[in-house]
């Protein structure tokens, strides 16, 4: 199929951006990437009266290092993020996560601030941003605000920006000493959607785990925080026991769903797998 017919408009600034989005109010769709947003028009899912392609404001894009945190421009694509040694110096969870997304050809063209606006809860990046107390920015008529990426998930495809907002920035502050992160998923094939992942971070002392986030994507609407789970991890060793214990709690955490890729009880035990593969990784030397 082909998009149904739509006025096109490419601004120069967030301003610009943000006046055609009110004068249309609700009738206009920001265009970054295109990765998401394109397919939805050509099934003819999405039929705004305007796109409105933001990928002339420059001002949105680029990796910048500031005081404690790690500032990513919301057009900045996938493959600067997997390249840039900022990130894999100061946000190595994202490094690790980048190569599970998509294939190159969609990293390439997609940017992080539309994955996060479009907050497929099969997505990759949402889930680490929560794992990492990041914090999303948006930029609408009132000014820019802050949104703590665990708040800023709200449902499937559903998000805390507004019609009129855009999403202009991810915060996510730097990676801290005696820190370490992990990464996994389970998939088909490599580059599809996971049917199953987590990200894991927290203070490594040899073994033994402190301040810990445990955040898993594909298992529900949105990033699930393991929040049982990581009680159960908190200041424990890992070792055999204490893993059984945060498999155990994650069937209060968790309620997964059957789809046409998996069963429910499937998703679950991918879950304890994944969980038991990342504890191992935070800890090994």
């Amino acid at each position: 199929m082909k998009p149904a017919a739509f006025n096109y408009a490419k601004p120069t600034s967030v301003g610009e951006a943000l006046g055609l989005l009110a004068k249309h109010d609700g009738d206009a769709k920001v265009l970054a990437g295109g990765q998401s947003l394109i397919p939805t028009l050509n099934m003819r899912l999405s039929t705004p009266s305007l796109l409105i392609d933001i990928n002339g404001i420059g001002d949105l894009s680029g990796i910048s290092v500031m005081g404690g945190e790690v500032r990513i421009g919301a057009l900045t694509r996938h493959v600067e993020i997997e390249n840039s040694s900022k990130i894999a110096k100061h946000v190595p969870l994202l490094a690790l996560a980048m190569p599970s997304i998509a294939h190159p050809a969609i990293r390439n063209r997609g940017t992080i601030g539309g994955s996060i606006a479009m907050a497929d809860p099969a997505a990759e990046l949402p889930a680490c941003l929560c794992a990492l107390d990041s914090e999303i920015e948006i930029t609408g008529p009132a000014g820019v605000r802050g949104v703590a990426a665990k708040d800023f998930f709200k449902s499937l495809y559903e998000t805390d920006a507004g019609e009129n907002e855009i999403l202009t920035a991810i915060k996510i502050p730097k990676i801290a000493k005696g820190y370490r992160s992990a990464f996994d998923e389970l998939a088909r094939r490599h580059g599809d959607y996971a049917m199953c992942g987590v990200v894991a971070h927290g203070k490594c002392d040899g073994d033994i785990i402190s301040d810990f986030r445990l955040v898993f994507f594909a298992v529900g609407g949105t990033p699930v925080i393991a929040t049982d789970a990581m009680d159960a991890m908190e200041g424990m060793a890992v070792n055999d026991e204490s893993i059984i214990a945060a498999q155990k709690a994650l069937d209060n955490d968790l309620e997964t769903f059957s789809d046409l890729h998996c069963s429910a009880t499937l998703r679950m035990h991918y879950a304890k797998v994944l969980t038991k593969r990342v504890l191992t990784s935070l800890v090994k030397p």
